[in-house]
């Protein structure tokens, strides 16, 4: 009938342009979907595609390369949508890691949990470390805290393990540590302290293939429960506070159902210490033990040692000074200066009166009152600490 639409009504009706509505009727169908743009990449389609196909080429470092050669290829942003446009990046492959499992008493896994930083919750802060050691067959762990790494501490740290555990297992899996392996022209070796080491106590080394942590990942995963300590951060009192706390994370630990078998590391420990292989004879083991020991003296001028804590002079507050037991004493050194000595003892806290004296001196006024102070606190300490 050749009749037109009301334009204008059916414009307001569904809320546009009534030119819109006449452009529509009179046959428009819209912009295309797809445009046929060329791009100035287009010309280098070939050999986008080959860069990327060598391995380990990234899409940034073959723009980089275009750049190099000075092509016409625009911005990095524009390079990378063309490439995920056209599809141009080969699919990542990805190999599958088979799981292993370790018979009982063969094998444990040793890492650090490196640099952890805490503060006291009387702001003085601890930077320390704990060396995990875990066997492979029941998950059961061993916590130790450390404030440096050298292969002496390694050592110590590994001893302690096997006491705790009874035993020695056939291999122990380590990461590339400075201080377990020396690289040589030849590549890794394993440094002689350390294979001497593993002789006297009769187990093999084995070491992680670099940029592989999934072989050692029964101790990575344990590493996590040792994040465990930081809801402590301002809440621990020194650092003999700070050593339980670990003791009893390491407790929880094994005490807790691992998600691999199902079963708490306790129990399975329980089969896997009868398959670990004795420790060597008390000299051999001696041998390797360190009887120097570094301490940090605090602010209330004393060092930590074996559960008790002993005094030195303020002036070393903040230094680090080196421990030596000398038959049932303790000499204390810094550098080559003897600085203090002390009868060992089952005391909680053990002050020489001239420590003490020289510490509360810039609290006391009136300084005829001193020698009498001194001496009624630590009677009253005494008195505290035995009670």
């Amino acid at each position: 009938m050749e009749i037109k639409p009301n334009f204008s009504e059916l414009a307001r009706e569904y809320g546009v342009d009534r030119r819109t509505v006449k452009k529509y009727y009179e046959g428009y169908e819209g912009k295309t979907k797809t445009r046929n743009k060329q791009s100035k990449l287009d010309k280098y389609y070939d050999e986008i595609i080959a860069k990327l196909e060598i391995r380990w080429a990234t899409v940034k470092r073959v723009y980089k390369y275009f750049v190099s050669k000075n092509y016409d290829i625009g911005t990095y942003s524009n390079f990378n949508k063309y490439v995920k446009r056209k599809g141009l990046k080969p699919a990542k492959k990805v190999s599958g890691h088979p799981r292993f499992e370790t018979p009982a008493g063969k094998q444990a896994q040793v890492d650090w949990k490196e640099e952890i930083k805490l503060v006291s919750k009387y702001g003085e802060e601890f930077i320390f470390n704990v060396l995990n050691y875990k066997l492979g067959y029941s998950r059961y762990c061993y916590f130790e805290y450390r404030k440096a790494k050298t292969q002496q501490d390694v050592i110590e740290c590994l001893i302690n393990a096997f006491k705790a555990t009874g035993g020695v297992p056939d291999e122990i899996l380590f990461d590339n540590m400075k201080t377990i392996v020396d690289i040589t022209n030849e590549g890794r070796k394993i440094n002689n302290k350390i294979k001497a080491f593993a002789n006297d106590f009769d187990f093999k080394i084995r070491l992680c293939k670099p940029r592989h942590s999934y072989t050692k990942g029964k101790v990575e995963s344990s590493n996590k429960f040792i994040d465990w300590l930081l809801p402590y951060n301002g809440e621990f009192e020194n650092e003999e506070d700070l050593i339980k706390i670990i003791g009893e994370i390491n407790k929880k630990v094994n005490q807790s159902t691992n998600q691999s078998t199902g079963i708490q590391p306790i129990i399975l420990f329980q089969k896997e210490k009868e398959y670990l292989s004795p420790m060597p004879s008390n000299d051999i083991i001696e041998s390797y033990m360190n009887f120097e020991q570094k301490a940090t003296v605090h602010k209330d001028s004393m060092i930590y040692y074996k559960g008790s804590r002993y005094s030195v002079p303020p002036k070393y507050i903040n230094k680090t000074v080196t421990l030596k037991t000398v038959e049932n004493e303790l000499h204390v050194y810094f550098n080559t200066d003897l600085i203090s000595v002390h009868i060992l003892s089952d005391k909680k806290i053990n002050y020489h009166e001239s420590h003490y004296r020289e510490l509360i001196e810039n609290l006391i006024k009136n300084k005829e009152d001193i020698e009498q102070i001194c001496t009624n606190n630590l009677n009253e300490l005494d008195k505290l600490l035995h009670r």
